[in-house]
């Protein structure tokens, strides 16, 4: 059968026509696969280390080889990646705590008493308020600063150990145990002086050094600069006053425990009877940790509001 355009079956010039795309048959293409040799066009080609690779042999390879992973799991940034992963979630969080934060300062029309604004006042953690249902405050709490002072130096301390827990953990796991931290130091200050006032990241921020502390143990690593860390920001909380030393350590509790449940999940199986755990079984234990602490929180949280419901009325 001939093209009705070309005498012969020829194209003009004598040339035999250039064969379609495996893919699109309907684009002629003179490039092809460095690997299968099939024809394709350079939508369906992805640049590799020699030649060209069709996105069909490329995602064949991907399935034959196991994606490298971290000590929780997650997907390891591969040598030569071209965009490596970032840590989402530490950003996101550094964003909502200095939008909040310019929010109450804008309200309050002043940086450093953005404290008189009504949103931190709605926001901030104080247990009677909860006792009387305002239990927004246990989440709410946690993103709210005194001053930019206050503000910068909680979001470097994220910024500096938030990132590599974030990469490690993955940002569901992290996200997580962040969670966890907050709710854990929220919880611990209900049990604190009941006119305080209570508003700040540092809970959940104690919570990921804790976090750095037991991935740095997961990978047999010296955990002597962070423990320095956490042993001076302690002593900080205690000594000095209007620190919330309960928020703090109930968030490093909070965050030590969920992650250890995520890292050394093999051991907690281990203890419970199960010498070889499957794949999943270690994810499902890792989460079931982080739960059982969320849930903990919560019971404290509940206990105290029962308690304190006779001395701050029904």
């Amino acid at each position: 059968m001939t093209h009705p355009g070309w005498g012969g079956g020829q194209p003009p010039g004598g040339q035999p026509p250039q064969p379609g795309c495996y893919r699109h048959p309907d684009r002629p293409t003179g490039l092809s696969c460095a690997r299968c040799g099939r024809p394709a066009c350079p939508e369906c080609l992805r640049e590799a280390s020699v030649g060209f690779h069709c996105v069909d042999c490329i995602a064949a390879d991907q399935r034959n080889h196991a994606t490298a992973r971290t000590v929780s799991g997650a997907p390891m940034p591969t040598a030569g990646t071209h965009t490596p992963p970032r840590p989402v979630i530490t950003y996101l969080l550094i964003a909502v705590n200095t939008a909040i934060f310019l929010a109450t300062a804008a309200q309050a029309g002043s940086l450093l008493n953005n404290q008189h604004s009504k949103l931190f006042i709605d926001l901030a953690l104080y247990p009677p308020a909860v006792v009387l249902g305002d239990y927004w405050r246990l989440i709410g709490s946690g993103f709210l600063h005194y001053g930019p002072l206050h503000l910068l130096v909680n979001m470097y301390a994220l910024y500096i150990v938030g990132r590599d827990c974030e990469l490690v953990l993955g940002k569901a796991r992290y996200a997580a145990v962040y969670a966890v931290s907050l709710i854990g130091g929220s919880a611990t200050v209900m049990f604190g002086p009941l006119n305080a006032v209570t508003a700040g990241a540092s809970g959940a921020i104690f919570g990921i050094f804790g976090c750095v502390l037991i991935i740095l143990l997961r990978l047999r690593r010296s955990p002597t600069a962070i423990l320095a860390i956490i042993v001076i920001n302690v002593i900080i909380s205690v000594t000095l006053p209007g620190i919330s030393w309960l928020g703090h350590l109930g968030g490093l509790a909070a965050g030590t425990i969920a992650t250890a449940g995520l890292l050394f999940a093999p051991k907690v199986l281990q203890f419970v009877g199960v010498h070889q755990p499957t794949a999943k079984a270690l994810v499902a234990t890792g989460w079931a940790v982080i739960a059982a602490v969320g849930l903990l929180a919560v019971a404290m949280i509940a206990w105290r509001i029962v308690d304190l419901r006779a001395l701050v009325g029904p």
